[in-house]
C-alpha cells in the first residue's frame, strides 16, 4: 500500500549513475540508483516510475554534473508528476557561504555535500567523496565553501592501468590481505587501496596546516568510502547518502 504522507524526491545526477531518494522529514526512507545514460531512453522514465510507485510528492530537489541530462530528467518528471522541481546551484544554496573565485564552476553535488556536512559537523569541515573522481571539499571556520582537491577515482585509476598496459588485469576493489602483493592482482590492489589511504592521510595533514585547524571533522561519502575509511581513523563518519541529504537540506532552505 502506498504511503499517504507526501515525500520529497531527491535526484543527484552523476557522470555514471543517478542517485534517487525519497525523504520524509529528516529521514531518507528509500534510495536507488540508475545509469545516467538511461535518461535518454525509456529506461530512465520506467525506473523512476517504479521507484515512485504511487507515493505523493511534496516536490523535488535536484543537482547535476551532467548538463545534457538535466532537462531530460526534468521532462521525465513533468510527464510523471506535476511538482515543484528546484535545481541546486551556487546562486540559490542557503545555509552555506561561498568564497570561491568562480562559483559557477563548482559542481552542485559538491555544494550539496558541503551543506550537509556543515549542518551536521559544524565548521570547519572536510568532505571526501569517493566517486568517479575522489574530491575533497573544504568549508572554513566561517562556514564558507572555499574550494578543494580533485584526484582520479579508485576505479578510474585501476581501469586506466588495465586499459593502457598489455599485462595488467582489471581488478575488483576490496581490502588487500597483505601489504605485499603476491600476484599482479594483489599488487595492484595494494597500490590502489593502501595508496589511496596514504593520499587521503597526506592531504588531510596539509589541509589542517593551511586551515590552522588541529581538529578537522571529515565526512566520507561515495562508493568506496566505507572501504577506505575502515582503516583510516582520520575519517570522522561515513555518510553514503550525504549528497541526497544535502539536497534535502537545500529544499528546506535553512540548516537544521
Amino acid at each position: 500500500m502506498p504511503e499517504s504522507k507526501p515525500a520529497l524526491l531527491l535526484i543527484d545526477i552523476g557522470n555514471t549513475h543517478t542517485h534517487l531518494g525519497l525523504a520524509r522529514g529528516e529521514r531518507i526512507t528509500r534510495q536507488t540508483n540508475l545509469r545516467t545514460p538511461d535518461w535518454s531512453e525509456a529506461h530512465g522514465a520506467a525506473r523512476l516510475a517504479r521507484f515512485l510507485r504511487e507515493t505523493p510528492l511534496a516536490g523535488a530537489a535536484l543537482c547535476s554534473v551532467v548538463p545534457r541530462a538535466t532537462p531530460l530528467v526534468r521532462a521525465t518528471l513533468r510527464r510523471l508528476r506535476t511538482v515543484d522541481c528546484r535545481v541546486l546551484t551556487h546562486r540559490n544554496v542557503t545555509g552555506l557561504g561561498i568564497d570561491y573565485p568562480r562559483p559557477a564552476t563548482i559542481g552542485p553535488d559538491r555544494l550539496a555535500n558541503a551543506l550537509a556536512a556543515r549542518d551536521e559537523f559544524g565548521a570547519p569541515v572536510l568532505v571526501v567523496d569517493f566517486g568517479t573522481a575522489v574530491t575533497f571539499d573544504v568549508v572554513n571556520r566561517r562556514g564558507d565553501y572555499i574550494g578543494g582537491i580533485i584526484a582520479p577515482g579508485l576505479a578510474a585509476m585501476t581501469d586506466y592501468l588495465h586499459e593502457k598496459t598489455a599485462l595488467l588485469p582489471r581488478i575488483t576493489i576490496r581490502e588487500p590481505r597483505s601489504v605485499i602483493g603476491r600476484s599482479t592482482r594483489q599488487a595492484m590492489l595494494v597500490g590502489a587501496v593502501h595508496g589511496y589511504r596514504g593520499l587521503v592521510r597526506e592531504l588531510v595533514v596539509e589541509l589542517k596546516r593551511e586551515l590552522g585547524a588541529r581538529e578537522l571533522p571529515i565526512a566520507a561519502t561515495g562508493g568506496y568510502a566505507g572501504l577506505i575509511a575502515a582503516k583510516l581513523p582520520e575519517i570522522t563518519a561515513v555518510r553514503p547518502l550525504l549528497t541526497l541529504d544535502g539536497l534535502r537540506r537545500f529544499w528546506s532552505g535553512a540548516p537544521e
